[in-house]
């Protein structure tokens, strides 16, 4: 699990490729303190396992249903990336809950200064990810937790302060740029209970029907 708040600025140094599969270099500093092998890590938002580990950084791999959701193929040498270790227990929860799946991407509409903060505009690639973004509720975007400042045309917005701008690769992003999206995992698994028929143990609720969800059920599995 994650917080969403980004410990270091890390460097691509190596990309391997096989298709759709990668392996990934990262020059790191912070961070390298106590990883251990098969620690995760997310970069830009993805929770990725460390394989191999060195002073200067770690490898990761990439497999292809990630290349496939997420930025990551765009990444070159020299790329800077968000990197942040898995939450330890008793640790400040400083952002929000995260798992470091991402649910898509976005491409950023528009950027602009509002006075001390950067309003970000971002278009989801998957129009169906709005039913979990709220304004004023939570989004990771490359890893970073932020507040939804607004949903509005097909868009939602982000604004972002001047200590999150100069410590996350916000700062290195413009227009037409693709971000990581994960949405809040509180809201999907609302969504699924909602949905989860009681003689349907894969949780797939048949087009048209109500949600079987009420005291019954609750008090039947555990809820209540």
């Amino acid at each position: 699990m994650f917080t969403g708040i980004v410990e270091e600025i890390g460097t691509m140094k190596s990309i391997g490729r096989k298709g759709e599969a990668m392996v990934l270099g990262i020059l790191a500093s912070r961070i390298m303190d106590d990883v251990k092998l098969g620690d995760s890590i997310a970069v830009n938002g993805v929770c990725l396992t460390a394989t191999s580990l060195e002073a200067s950084g770690f490898t990761v791999d990439v497999m292809p249903q990630t290349y496939r959701h997420t930025n990551l193929k765009d990444l070159k040498p020299g790329s800077k990336i968000n990197l942040e270790r898995a939450m330890a227990a008793g640790g400040r929860f400083g952002g929000h809950i995260m798992q470091g799946h991402v649910d898509g991407t976005g491409t950023i509409a528009s950027m602009r200064q509002d006075q001390n903060a950067v309003f970000v505009e971002i278009e989801p690639s998957d129009p169906a990810l709005f039913r979990y973004i709220i304004p004023q509720g939570s989004i990771a975007i490359d890893g970073i937790s932020l507040t939804v400042a607004s949903v509005a045309g097909g868009r939602f917005a982000v604004s972002i302060i001047p200590h999150t701008w100069s410590e996350t690769v916000l700062a290195l992003k413009r227009t037409g740029d693709t971000v990581n999206l994960e949405t809040d995992v509180l809201g999907k698994y609302v969504e699924h209970l909602l949905r989860f028929g009681r003689h349907n143990p894969e949780g797939e609720q048949p087009s048209g029907q109500p949600s079987q969800v009420d005291l019954s059920f609750l008090v039947e599995n555990g809820f209540a």
